[in-house]
């Protein structure tokens, strides 16, 4: 694959949201052609399975599979030929969201996530995710502050220390894909550092 594949990553309220656009502009300041897309969602069933997994309450496996239902639609509709255009293709989440939302914050069975994961996607990786992060009791005011939560967003405190916890354990045992954000500093530090982020790792 040509292309550029980023990620983002982080739980509920941890501002990725903030600095997509930006992301998007820099690219293509440099003269390449972007593809934003977000999980679960991007392609019209994939929306349709996102307004269920966000409202709709179901048993663990399902959730787990309906993700990887509407990640294989994004696989197979946006992302590959995205990349193989030599695209950059900007996701607003990927597989690293249900290690950390259902194996974390579910405690679901990581060895079965990591199967559904080679299976739909085990040749397509990002080449670098972004964790935005930040305390629970800064993210969960940034949500109650901005919109109405759904049912992710409304868990207990338990489930989103679980789901950071699991994030930044990703983080330590893939350190050539993850970049840890700090994600209480001001929008104009965040996006500096990302900039020598993305000119270090990515050489753009």
């Amino acid at each position: 694959m040509a292309g550029l594949f980023i990620t983002l990553e982080g739980v509920d309220g941890a501002g990725k949201s903030s600095h997509t656009d930006w992301l998007v502009n820099f690219f293509k300041e440099k003269g390449k052609e972007v593809v934003l897309t977000r999980e679960p969602g991007g392609t019209v069933l994939g929306e349709k399975l996102r307004d269920l997994l966000l409202q709709e309450t179901m048993s663990q496996t399902t959730e787990v599979l309906l993700m990887f239902a509407a990640r294989q639609e994004s696989v197979e509709q946006i992302i590959k030929p995205a990349l193989s255009t030599d695209k950059v293709v900007i996701s607003d989440r990927f597989t690293d969201s249900t290690m950390a939302y259902q194996g974390g914050g579910r405690a679901y069975p990581i060895e079965r996530i990591q199967q559904l994961a080679e299976w739909v996607h085990g040749d397509i990786q990002p080449q670098l995710t972004l964790l935005f992060d930040v305390p629970l009791e800064v993210a969960r005011a940034r949500l109650s502050a901005t919109r109405v939560m759904d049912r992710f967003e409304k868990e207990q405190e338990n489930f989103f220390l679980a789901v950071r916890a699991m994030y930044l354990n990703l983080a330590k045992h893939y350190p050539e894909r993850f970049v840890v954000i700090d994600s209480t500093q001001s929008i104009e530090s965040i996006r500096t550092y990302l900039q020598t982020v993305l000119t270090e790792r990515l050489a753009v």
